[in-house]
């Protein structure tokens, strides 16, 4: 049985070796996506573009907006004289929002009554409108903070604050969207080379005729989806190692937590992902419908439900038990946890139970489809 595994598998590097254009495929198209998406997908909001409408032109209303230029957060791109020139500002995308000082501004703060600023934020992308308005409200607060420290020290009193908070963020102190998106690129990457790679291997025995030969052979199915299977995991491993190694290097992520925990979880994703591939592969008859199926059930659910970009808990319930069919899913939580928590198995071992469990599943219908295919 392992001679003839064996011979397989060494047939499939064979091929691998011939097919250069495949191996350029499978080692520079997960940096790429890697680079482009870790660039591109970002949740964090810079360089806020503002536009002020000051009808109080005072000190007090330029040292606001200098507070809050002050930061990489807002860029000031200019002044209006006229309320009706808002709307325009905000509908030819001039600016993402408007602040604007009423006329009595500073009379108000020195007669010690309250101030109200108007912010007016184009809401259209609704995450980023959120984002803006909790910007402005934390740099309004502590700029008000300050004001009322100086005013309570002109007559000789201490700023009370009866509750203080101190928040600390554990796992990613800077709040860096990248961190939390990588892991679950890699994820990403992993699942679609390894669906497609493998979905693609098995077709083209198909389209050569070659499938022929080897139903012919003494190989049972289980020795031939284990010998096509051992090249691409060692290449999906290798595969692992390069994108982590430029994540590394592009956004300097690290490994926190154990290593050899990081290798055993990868292995059996990537064997649950192999075996989605060779279930893709009994359906399509040619490569460019087994791309197309293998794309469609790798990239979809590992982008939509996984986890990835949208949190599984604020989902319905009935799409949080669909999203148990992709092994991305629980992967993602193995990944994220060793990579940016440094947890151990004693945290992620029912994630990794699933894995076991799904592949162990999955390598029966590949086997059972094989077998059913080699008879009809």
């Amino acid at each position: 049985m392992l001679n003839r595994i064996k011979a397989i598998a060494l047939k499939e590097i064979r091929q691998l070796k011939r097919d250069k254009r495949m191996l350029y495929v499978l080692f520079v198209f997960p940096v790429m996506l890697l680079v482009l998406f870790g660039y591109a997908i970002n949740f964090d909001v810079h360089h806020i573009k503002m536009i002020i409408y000051d009808q109080d032109k005072s000190s007090d209303s330029r040292n606001f907006v200098t507070s809050l230029t002050s930061s990489e957060y807002f860029d000031l791109v200019g002044y209006i004289n006229d309320e009706s020139k808002i709307k325009e500002v905000l509908d030819t995308k001039k600016a993402q929002c408007v602040i604007v000082f009423p006329r009595d501004m500073s009379h108000k703060l020195y007669s010690k009554e309250n101030v109200q600023i108007q912010i007016l934020i184009d809401g259209v992308d609704a995450n980023t409108a959120s984002l803006i308005n909790s910007y402005i409200t934390v740099a309004t607060a502590s700029y008000s903070q300050k004001l009322q420290s100086k005013a309570l020290a002109v007559v000789g009193r201490k700023t009370f604050i009866p509750i203080d908070i101190h928040p600390a963020f554990w796992f990613n102190p800077e709040l860096n969207s990248t961190y939390f998106l990588i892991p679950g690129l890699i994820v990403m990457i992993l699942i679609i080379t390894a669906v497609v790679s493998i979905s693609l291997s098995i077709v083209r025995e198909k389209e050569r005729g070659t499938i022929e030969q080897i139903n012919v052979s003494p190989l049972t199915s289980l020795e031939l989806l284990i010998g096509k299977t051992i090249p691409y995991v060692i290449i999906s491993l290798l595969i692992a190692s390069f994108v982590l190694f430029t994540g590394y290097i592009l956004f300097g992520l690290t490994i926190k937590g154990n290593i050899i925990l990081l290798f055993f979880s990868t292995l059996l994703f990537l064997f649950a992902s192999l075996n989605i591939g060779i279930i893709v592969s009994s359906i399509a008859d040619t490569q460019q419908v087994a791309y197309q199926i293998a794309t469609l059930v790798s990239m979809l659910p590992s982008m939509l439900l996984s986890g990835f970009i949208f949190p599984i808990e604020s989902m319905p319930s009935v799409v949080q038990i669909i999203t148990n069919i992709t092994p991305a899913k629980f992967f993602m939580v193995v990944l994220r946890g060793i990579l940016l928590k440094g947890v151990g198995i004693e945290s992620l071992w029912p994630q990794l139970i699933y894995l076991i469990i799904f592949s162990m599943i999955l390598l029966l219908l590949s086997v059972l489809i094989n077998k059913k295919s080699k008879t009809a």
